[in-house]
């Protein structure tokens, strides 16, 4: 499909953008004077910020589509990172990384609901989702390396020049190659949501699904907190975009068995988290494993889970309200995101980090049953037709 093309092309661009500052960032907060617990603030923030974000995604989609939110995050992204290139102060970092975290609340919710849009069927919708997984390891997998290339190559404040006009580029070019089907509003079907009450989507999606988006991000943010100070911080931040790319390595490797999508999203979503959480079990406490087979042990995890979470949720809706649905989806893992690097700078150097990601991992598994009782599902907001 022409459009689902060109939306991996773009979606390839942002994400090769905001991955390759992964092993940069606390190298370059620390080159500042920030402290280990500011730092996790920062990466905290950021993630705390995609709250209003997300909140005002979810309905916006739905309402009106994706294309003009996917425009907005990209290019307001750019600029700010054109701005971080000139950061001189670990404060002026935390500004500039909140309001970041803003602004680029609207990307996932905006790129999810589109993709699900291109498909009716709940095994092209998942083949969608694997392929959006594909398109985020494939960037993942050379943009840690490659940002910490340009970054030995040509300084901090070069590399984030370059990132940022590579996201105003792929912004502006996104206005006139991203298309999408118009949605129309039925005045009847409005009047009709008036008189009559519709069930929530909390009520139809169980709050406690979303503990598992939350569960998985928080190991993530842990993840990226701890990994670049274990690698020796700003001296070691080639060795760190190493080995983000390592577990990226490791996601392509499910991502690419596409043959998977036809297996139950439930069942995939909590192995794929399992496997996570041995993972940071060996990170913890396996010193004889070596640290790239762990991490690579991590990806293959990380590339079930993903695009298994994203038709699990699109399962539990119907697939219906798709926009709200993957909005509060990205909450989850924004305060997921948020809790991590806090909770791991707060305990840096006292207990290990990943420890408390698996116990948080196997806990969720847990507490959350690997399937769903049969019943309502949303009913849609909008009819959409397509314009020829």
């Amino acid at each position: 499909m022409k459009m689902a093309f060109w939306l991996y092309l773009f979606l390839f661009l942002a994400f090769f953008d905001l991955h390759a500052q992964y092993p940069i960032l606390t190298p370059f907060a620390l080159s500042l004077g920030a402290a280990p617990v500011f730092i996790g603030w920062m990466m905290g923030i950021y993630a705390l910020t995609h709250l209003p974000g997300n909140l005002l995604a979810g309905q916006g989609v739905d309402k009106h589509g994706s294309k003009g939110y996917m425009i907005f995050s990209l290019i307001s992204a750019g600029i700010i990172l054109l701005l971080q290139a000139h950061v001189t102060e670990p404060w002026q970092l935390l500004v500039l990384r909140s309001i970041s975290g803003f602004v680029l609340a609207f990307l996932s919710p905006a790129c999810l609901a589109l993709l699900a849009s291109l498909s009716k069927d709940p095994v092209g919708q998942g083949k969608l989702m694997a392929g959006h997984g594909v398109v985020h390891t494939l960037a993942s997998v050379v943009s840690p390396a490659a940002g910490a290339f340009l970054v030995a190559q040509s300084g901090y404040s070069m590399t984030f020049q370059s990132l940022g006009w590579l996201l105003i580029v792929t912004g502006i070019i996104a206005i006139f190659m991203i298309h999408e089907p118009r949605t129309v509003q039925i005045e009847s079907a409005r009047s009709l949501m008036r008189k009559e009450s519709t069930p929530a989507v909390f009520q139809v999606i169980p709050l406690r699904y979303y503990l598992l988006p939350l569960a998985v991000s928080c190991s993530q943010g842990i993840l990226f907190f701890e990994l670049p100070l274990q690698l020796g911080g700003t001296e070691g931040v080639m060795h760190t975009g190493i080995n983000f790319s390592i577990i990226s390595l490791g996601a392509l490797v499910t991502l690419s068995m596409l043959f998977l999508s036809h297996y139950s999203p439930y069942i995939r979503t909590h192995l794929g988290i399992l496997g996570i959480a041995l993972s940071f079990f060996s990170l913890a406490a396996l010193d004889a494993v070596p640290l790239p087979v762990s991490l690579f042990a991590l990806g293959i995890a990380k590339g079930v889970v993903y695009p298994a979470m994203s038709s699990l949720f699109i399962d539990l809706s119907g697939g219906e309200r798709l926009g709200t649905v993957f909005s509060l989806q990205s909450i989850a893992m924004s305060l997921g995101s948020f809790i991590g690097p806090v909770a791991a700078g707060a305990i840096h150097g006292s207990y290990s980090p990943y420890f408390v990601a698996f116990l948080l991992l196997m806990t969720v598994i847990i507490i959350v049953p690997p399937g769903r009782k049969k019943g309502v599902t949303l009913p849609p907001l909008t009819t959409r037709t397509n314009i020829h």
